[in-house]
């Protein structure tokens, strides 16, 4: 039996997601399936590919030779497919994205409005994680997505795409800076003047919190929030009411400046600006609904 374009599809899955079964969910088979090609294969070849163990496949040595030409030629083959496909209408699909507290806010959040407006059949799958654990979804395959905020670290196969830039400013309530400020409440202050007082902030496993943790240390002062929170729409309240100085996006907390509820503290110190992100993993194929996503994001 010749060796077809399906035989090294499926060798490609198998060795992409190092799991049978994976791969069998995949491409829409079963294991018993998708094990019978491989045993084919490695059969017509006259060489063992894969090693199996009950935590999934490794390449043999032979194994990784072939797979790096089949990855060069399925990924050129799938790229050109993609293409194609490009002006097809979208009647099902699923796009799982993994986003940031901020990054939901800032950027993602008109995008999805728009992308289910103009793809109303494809389903949208939206995790909330920190920025660190939004990169482990993308890496091990969990999420075709990340929309994140810096600072970020994301090594080979992800890559990495800036999306926006934003700043951030301290703001409390009226009656919390007149207290702060006294009746200079438009005058600037230092940071050192400010970081003995109340602070609301992410926690600590947050990308945000690393962020202050370290501008903090940079201007010889430590970050100490008295209050720590699992998302950003928790702090508005808790500083609306006085329990201390929230550090957010200007973007943001524009309404709630405009409407009187919360009050901008000026600094001296600026702080450093910040991007939101793409990260996506090139060792697994984008399906279309993934690529439209991409386009409205891009």
């Amino acid at each position: 039996m010749d060796i077809t374009y399906d035989y090294y599809r499926i060798f490609y899955y198998v060795t992409t997601y190092k799991s049978f079964s994976k791969a069998a969910k995949v491409l829409g088979s079963n294991q018993p399936n998708i094990t019978h090609f491989m045993n084919n294969l490695e059969n017509q070849l006259g060489c063992r590919l894969f090693v199996r163990s009950n935590r999934g496949v490794t390449l043999t040595q032979e194994g990784e030779l072939l797979y790096q030409h089949v990855r060069i030629a399925y990924q050129q083959l799938h790229a050109a497919e993609v293409e194609l496909a490009g002006k097809r209408s979208m009647e099902s699909g699923i796009v799982t994205i993994s986003a940031s507290e901020i990054a939901l806010h800032l950027r993602l959040l008109p995008v999805l409005t728009k992308f289910h407006k103009s793809y109303p059949n494809i389903q949208l799958h939206l995790l909330n994680h920190s920025t660190p654990r939004a990169i482990r979804a993308v890496k091990e395959g969990q999420a075709d997505l990340a929309i994140v905020t810096t600072p970020l670290k994301a090594q080979k196969p992800l890559k990495v795409m800036p999306l926006m830039k934003f700043r951030e400013i301290a703001v409390a309530s009226p009656a919390f800076c007149l207290d702060i400020l006294g009746k200079e409440r438009d005058s600037q202050v230092h940071l050192k003047e400010i970081a003995s007082h109340p602070i609301v902030s992410l926690e600590k496993d947050s990308t945000s919190y690393k962020f202050y943790s370290e501008w903090f240390m940079e201007q010889n002062l430590i970050f100490t929030p008295n209050t720590e929170v699992e998302t950003m729409d928790q702090i508005l309240p808790l500083i609306s009411c006085g329990l201390g100085i929230g550090f957010l996006p200007e973007l943001y907390v524009k309404p709630a400046i405009e409407s009187g509820k919360l009050q901008m503290i000026s600094l001296y110190e600026k702080i450093p600006e910040r991007e939101i992100c793409l990260v996506e993993n090139m060792n697994f194929p984008p399906g279309i609904a993934e690529e439209a996503f991409k386009h409205l994001l891009l």
